[in-house]
């Protein structure tokens, strides 16, 4: 099966809000926030496409006072596809993009739940030979109370070479 990865177009928008709806524990934003995140930052925002269809999905952004540090919001693979690396590789294609020259570090939060990409984000550290820190940014504190959240944990990986 081959895997076609390419940066987002705001023809992507709603397939992507599919397959994130699809991807628990991630969160659903709203299906305008995607069609945004595509058109806007489609320089660092990619899609993995097999057959036609979305099966990966990789946001993010620089960071507007520091243009060094990438954030990367969401990682999303389907679950016809997990187990098969294409995860570390939207990361890695995420870094090569042109835009992405002079980042030094990534960042991303992930709850506590989310196991699956605090591996991820590991093992993509322990390829780059970087450091991998974590931190709590977000505790529970910061969510309104009626929304059930889980504190969220600062990921930092770098310096990157």
């Amino acid at each position: 099966m081959s895997i076609e990865i390419n940066n987002t177009t705001a023809n992507d928008g709603v397939s992507i809000w599919e397959l994130i709806k699809d991807c628990s524990p991630l969160d659903l934003n709203s299906s305008y926030l995607y069609l945004i995140l595509c058109l806007h930052f489609s320089e660092t925002c990619l899609v993995a496409k097999s057959d036609s269809q979305i099966v990966g999905f990789i946001s993010s952004y620089i960071l507007p006072k520091n243009k060094d540090v990438l954030f990367v919001w969401q990682v999303a693979v389907h679950e016809k596809m997990r187990g098969q690396g294409l995860g570390k590789k939207l990361l890695n294609k995420l870094i090569q993009q042109n835009v992405c020259k002079e980042i030094r570090y990534i960042t991303c939060t992930i709850s506590p739940s989310n196991k699956a990409s605090k591996s991820l984000f590991k093992s993509f550290a322990k390829n780059l030979e970087a450091d991998f820190k974590e931190n709590v940014l977000f505790t529970k504190d910061y969510f309104p109370k009626e929304e059930v959240h889980e504190e969220e944990a600062l990921i930092q990986i770098g310096p990157l070479q």
